[in-house]
């Protein structure tokens, strides 16, 4: 996904509720065997291929180039002649099932759904390509991608949609009366969706819905997370907490679950009301131990505090109870701001520290908020751009709190980092 800055031009401009409803539930195929040679049979180590995104510089109007790359740690990728076009001009992405999806944002008209898989000699190939609504949220569930198109006005119901991963097409759609969900005269608004268990939570800030005011709320200091059942989507209960204002941020996802189960989730504290800053509460990190739905009243991870008065925008989990987070200061503290600073965090025991060896800040232009993490407890690689145009994938280290430089992409914007195997 491009930065929340680039998703915000795209998308500005219980029994409380209700079983979803099942439009079309085909039936899905089983896994096929692996085959000789593709790398997933015993006794054959998999190849891997790094996908960047990159948006060309200096162009305007274009969407990204896909690129590979052998490795995240050196070299360099041109997008000069490389890589494969996207159609479009906004793209995001997501990897399930050792496949690459490509989404349009057709901001409000029905976009393209794109997928790649690598070809025997580690080349990106178009599997599948078919129409699909424009959505807000796209997540990795069971054998599927879950997406869901959020209205902010108008139409009552955030609609659902089940895509099967390896079939590439969609096999169930739902929907959701989002005015009903939020209880309180405003609506629902999704920031993301996680899979937890056998069960989906969807965590939504509250929102007015209606001009001026589109996006600010008169509940600026709750957090709510839907809990929702697979693949059914039938809302089962609501999980609210009033310690913090509410959790992830409009196309981010706030919600990770660790190794034990565990579910951490952030909240920036960047509601707001008549496009001022409203919330009271710290930008903070909330817990809900696993097997339950409610949250974890002895956590609160003050992350605002620890950080000096910074607060979170995104946040890539490595493992282990490490993240690195993107923070942002008071001064350019906003609802769509990107934090171009990094800290290293240990949720376990709540230490903070500032990550070193990355640009200034004053000199970074953007920081990509779709990153890859191998989950092996400290390494995450994130896309940094300079000012002076030049774009590098920086290996973190959220134990050391340290980074280094690696691949480089010439003529490019890097938007995205994502993984497959062949």
């Amino acid at each position: 996904m491009k930065t929340l800055k680039t998703s915000l031009a795209l998308g500005l401009g219980l029994s409380l509720i209700f079983a979803a409803c099942r439009t079309d539930t085909p039936t899905v195929t089983p896994d096929e065997p692996a085959k000789p040679g593709t790398g997933n049979e015993g006794g054959v180590k998999e190849k891997a291929k790094y996908v960047i995104s990159a948006l060309p510089i200096g162009s305007q109007g274009v969407a990204d180039y896909l690129l590979t790359a052998d490795s995240l740690t050196g070299g360099s990728i041109s997008t000069a002649g490389n890589g494969k076009e996207q159609d479009g001009t906004y793209r995001y992405y997501v990897t399930h099932k050792n496949r690459f999806f490509s989404l349009l944002y057709g901001q409000g008209n029905p976009g393209a759904v794109t997928t790649y898989n690598l070809s025997a000699t580690g080349g990106l190939t178009k599997v599948s390509d078919f129409q699909a609504e424009t959505v807000q949220v796209f997540a990795p569930v069971a054998d599927d991608v879950l997406t869901i198109k959020v209205p902010r006005s108008g139409n009552e119901s955030a609609s659902f949609f089940r895509i099967n991963a390896e079939q590439s097409k969609i096999v169930g759609e739902y929907q959701v009366n989002i005015v009903k969900l939020a209880g309180n005269g405003e609506r629902a608004h999704f920031t993301w969706a996680t899979q937890v268990g056998d069960k989906v939570f969807a965590p939504y800030m509250s929102i007015k819905g209606a001009a001026p005011d589109v996006f600010g709320t008169s509940y600026p200091d709750s957090a709510w997370i839907a809990v929702l059942s697979y693949p059914s989507l039938a809302v089962e209960k609501v999980i609210k907490d009033n310690r913090t204002s509410y959790i992830g941020r409009y196309f981010n996802n706030g919600l990770a679950v660790d190794e034990l189960g565990d579910v951490y989730a952030y909240s920036g504290s960047v509601a707001t009301s008549s496009g001022k800053a409203t919330s009271t509460k710290p930008s903070a990190i909330t817990r809900i131990k696993a097997g339950t739905t409610e949250f974890d009243k002895s956590y609160l991870f003050n992350v605002e505090q620890a950080s000096g008065g910074y607060n979170i925008t995104s946040q890539v989990y490595v493992g282990k109870g490490n993240f690195v987070l993107m923070m942002s200061s008071a001064a350019d503290r906003g609802a769509y701001a990107v934090g171009k600073r990094l800290a290293a965090v240990n949720v376990y025991n709540q230490t903070f520290k500032w990550v070193e060896g990355t640009p200034d800040v004053a000199t970074i232009a953007q920081v990509t908020t779709t990153n890859y993490a191998p989950q092996d407890g400290k390494t995450a690689y994130i896309g940094i751009t300079p000012t002076d145009g030049a774009s590098y994938v920086y290996q973190v280290d959220a134990v050391a709190a340290t980074a280094s430089r690696g691949l480089k992409v010439e003529g490019g914007t890097i938007t995205a980092i994502n993984k497959l195997t062949y």
